[in-house]
């Protein structure tokens, strides 16, 4: 059976919804660096390590004081914190928003299996301890309605601090690149994900461009009808062989899959 690789990393205003306030460059594998502030509800999920914390995964801020995320970047043994606003690690821009989290405020999906990435349900939420301060550098994404099922070859983009290629560095700049949607009927197939993949996720680039680790739990980009974003995506995993494996899409979390258990989550807590 084909293995597969998670891309966790331990190593190492209401009327904006969607909208980027920063025209946008058209890593993330060969991707290239965003326009800064240009995906601005994004976030670094961090965790802390001898006193000192390190970006695991990405995010993205839903509501103000809430973040999603995938289910495998969360460790009910560690400590977290999320920065908001963050463009460039290796410096102080001044737009950063540092969030910590306590521990009872994680919440992943109850049919989450650590042991199964392929068996679906990778999504988490997290209660950020205060809200966000929103503004052009920080706002919220938008979601799609539930069952929004995108065609082949939506131009969506992914965007993260993840590995610039397989086992290589992660950068300073937040990276995006275009990863068009392939559908169900074509990332099914035996010689692309098989059986690994399930309806409730999503496939999108493949071959030269795709997420690696490090960028799980961030965003999939994808463009609304209004010229807007809507966040359909989650990241969640690719190959064993290498993270830009020909036939083998970055798969996401399919975001319009869970809009019931991420409302009653949010509702409840």
């Amino acid at each position: 059976m084909l293995q597969l690789l998670s891309c966790l990393l331990f190593v190492a205003l209401a009327s904006g919804f969607g909208q980027t306030s920063y025209s946008l460059s058209s890593r993330v594998v060969n991707g290239e660096d965003a326009v800064p502030f240009s995906w601005p509800w994004q976030v670094s999920l961090q965790y802390e390590k001898n006193r000192t914390f390190y970006h695991t995964c990405g995010g993205s801020l839903i509501a103000p004081d809430w973040v999603m995320t995938a289910g495998h970047c969360i460790s009910s043994s560690l400590t977290y914190q999320v920065v908001l606003g963050e463009y460039d690690r290796s410096e102080k821009e001044g737009s950063e928003q540092v969030i910590p989290i306590n521990a009872g405020d994680l919440f992943v999906h109850p049919l989450w299996n650590s042991n199964c990435v392929s068996c679906g349900n990778d999504i988490a939420l997290i209660k950020l301890s205060h809200s966000a301060q929103l503004g052009d550098k920080v706002q919220l994404a938008s979601l799609p309605p539930a069952g929004d099922i995108l065609p082949n070859g939506t131009p969506c983009y992914i965007s993260g601090w993840g590995r610039l290629y397989t086992s290589g560095p992660l950068p300073d700049k937040l990276q995006q690149a275009l990863l068009p949607v392939v559908d169900y009927e074509h990332c099914s197939k035996w010689d692309w994900w098989g059986s690994a993949l399930k309806k409730t996720m999503v496939c999108a680039g493949g071959d030269s461009r795709s997420g690696c680790n490090g960028d799980s739990g961030g965003p999939l980009n994808c463009p609304a009808a209004d010229g807007s974003f809507q966040v359909h995506g989650v990241t969640s995993f690719v190959s064993a062989f290498g993270c830009n494996t020909p036939k083998k899409p970055t798969v996401f979390t399919r975001v319009s899959a869970f809009n019931d258990w991420i409302e009653e989550t949010i509702a409840n807590h």
